[in-house]
């Protein structure tokens, strides 16, 4: 598993532009929670855990913190230099979290925004817990697909596509998108690592339109997509996409919810 994990956390690196154009970003009150629950002022120091293209560091950045960024991938990491290259007191090093050399007890704030669980919690809640100052704050957050009340049973229908074209990421247990009260609940992993105190969880909700091509678009942003065979992304995509025209009028509305988890070091 930890091989899998390292190859499709890797694959993100070469679709870096694509990915800044269409991953939804996050909800702007999920930044003024981070904020209110870790108390840091302006000017504290934050280290960010896998940025991406900037996506969450921006945010942060226009409010006036120092950020160190740590991200794997080399494409990736100059998208981010680029969209952040108005604020100095930022820097975005490349390197994998595990293995890079942070000082101890030196951020206020260690954040990651949909890019923790790629990492192994035996090794990365440690090195996050040394990392912060005493009495400083971990903030966790993710967008996960959820049912709202603009689903149309769209990933339902969409599952026999998938069992047809793509047998390989075809899950067939899947019911549809969860509803947000039933989103797995990520406090206790955080909690049983020993070295945090009480996690508060915060949700936001909100819903993201998109055309057939705006979806495959987005799709080639996950990993499990990218991993296709070219001629099998080929015919699921245009089954995908024959389903969105066909049957939804060519216009979806997907739901996500950012699930936000903030804790203070012991």
């Amino acid at each position: 598993m930890t091989g899998k994990r390292d190859r499709l956390r890797s694959t993100f690196d070469g679709a870096a532009s694509l990915y800044d154009e269409v991953r939804p970003g996050y909800p702007e009150g999920l930044f003024d929670d981070v904020v209110s629950l870790s108390g840091i002022p302006s000017g504290s120091r934050i280290l960010e855990v896998g940025c991406g293209t900037g996506q969450a560091t921006l945010p942060f950045a226009r409010r006036g913190y120092e950020i160190l960024c740590v991200e794997l991938g080399e494409n990736l990491a100059a998208v981010a230099r680029r969209n952040l290259a108005g604020y100095p007191g930022v820097e975005v090093r490349v390197d994998a979290f595990e293995e890079y050399p942070l000082p101890e007890s030196r951020f206020d704030l260690v954040v990651s925004a949909t890019a923790f669980h790629w990492l192994d919690p035996a090794l990365a809640y440690p090195k996050v817990a040394r990392s912060l100052k005493p009495g400083g704050t971990i903030a966790l957050f993710w967008n996960e697909h959820v049912r709202t009340d603009a689903d149309t049973g769209l990933f339902e229908a969409m599952q026999e596509v998938y069992a047809r074209e793509a047998p390989e990421i075809f899950d067939g247990g899947y019911e549809g998108p969860p509803r947000p009260e039933d989103v797995p609940d990520r406090t206790g992993e955080i909690e049983d690592s020993g070295l945090f105190g009480p996690v508060v969880r915060r949700s936001h909700l909100w819903d993201q339109a998109y055309t057939a091509a705006g979806y495959l678009r987005l799709l080639d942003t996950y990993s499990g997509h990218m991993s296709l065979r070219d001629e099998t992304r080929t015919r699921l995509y245009a089954g995908i996409a024959r389903l969105i025209e066909e049957g939804y009028g060519g216009r979806i509305v997907k739901g996500y919810q950012t699930s936000l988890y903030v804790a203070r070091r012991r």
